[in-house]
């Protein structure tokens, strides 16, 4: 049985995105051109078969990430601007496929590039945790002080365990109550289940990823997306029943239900303050 991209399915549950092109198909341009991306690279190994198939599936997930991070129906014209500015981070992202990835890596975000890239006929499943990265790394010099910003901290949630000064806001209040939420116990005074078990797993690897706060922060906004009604396994999978969720690598219980609602409180809001 073939492994492509194009020969798989993936399990979707959702809303028909695609009346929102009059029933085009949608391909990479009208991709960019939707959702304001600053480049889409495709990579020359890729045919034109390979690039419909991966198009709608990036189209149907894309959609779907923006719609579960709204959270609240909105008019029309107001939906798209919301996508358009928070899903390509204000046309800062760029988005490749097939092309700009790591050996031996399915997807990765490069900060240095700006840069979300997807491996042909790999990273099915990795597109939240992936544009967390993004997010994570556009929003720190929205959330902390311009000083405080070096090639070494550069994700917001790092600079969050740092104790970096914040710049007064509501909506950076709320999203430093996520980063709370994650990485801390319910009181406050020590680090959460979810990243005493992310050390210990680097213990045992005798590596140093799992417990990092940026990767931290990613699994549990992937939790956080496969928990909403809209399904898609090419968005996101794996924080329930993988290897890595047993290990308590993704956040559990009332714990994963407080992040969730830490991350629907911030993000709701930050797409009113987008309208």
């Amino acid at each position: 049985m073939s492994h492509t991209l194009q020969a798989r399915e993936f399990y979707r549950r959702g809303p028909d995105h695609r009346e929102l092109l009059g029933g085009v198909i949608p391909d990479f341009l009208t991709i960019r051109q939707l959702f304001g991306f600053r480049s889409v690279d495709i990579g020359r190994w890729v045919n034109q078969a390979e690039q419909e198939k991966a198009a709608g599936l990036f189209f149907d997930a894309l959609c779907d990430l923006s719609q579960i991070l709204m959270t609240q129906p909105y008019p029309t014209p107001k939906t798209l601007k919301i996508r358009r500015e928070l899903i390509s981070l204000r046309a800062t992202l760029g988005l490749q496929y097939g092309t700009g990835g790591r050996p031996g890596v399915s997807a990765h975000y490069s900060p240095l590039q700006r840069n979300f890239a997807l491996a042909k006929n790999a990273g099915p499943g990795s597109i939240a945790h992936e544009w967390f990265h993004a997010f994570d790394h556009y929003i720190a010099s929205k959330l902390f002080e311009q000083d405080m910003l070096s090639p070494d901290r550069m994700f917001a949630s790092v600079l969050w365990v740092n104790d970096a000064d914040m710049i007064d806001h509501p909506l950076n209040q709320l999203l430093a109550d996520c980063y709370q939420a994650i990485l801390l116990s319910e009181d406050g005074d020590e680090p959460s289940e979810l990243c005493r078990a992310s050390v210990a797993m680097d213990k045992k690897q005798r590596s140093f990823y799992y417990s990092q706060p940026e990767e931290i922060c990613a699994r549990a906004f992937e939790a956080f997306i496969q928990d909403a009604s809209i399904k898609n396994h090419f968005l996101v999978k794996g924080s329930k029943e993988s290897t890595e969720a047993k290990a308590g690598l993704y956040p559990q219980g009332q714990h994963r239900q407080q992040i969730n609602q830490a991350f629907s409180r911030y993000f709701s809001q930050l797409c009113l303050a987008l309208v």
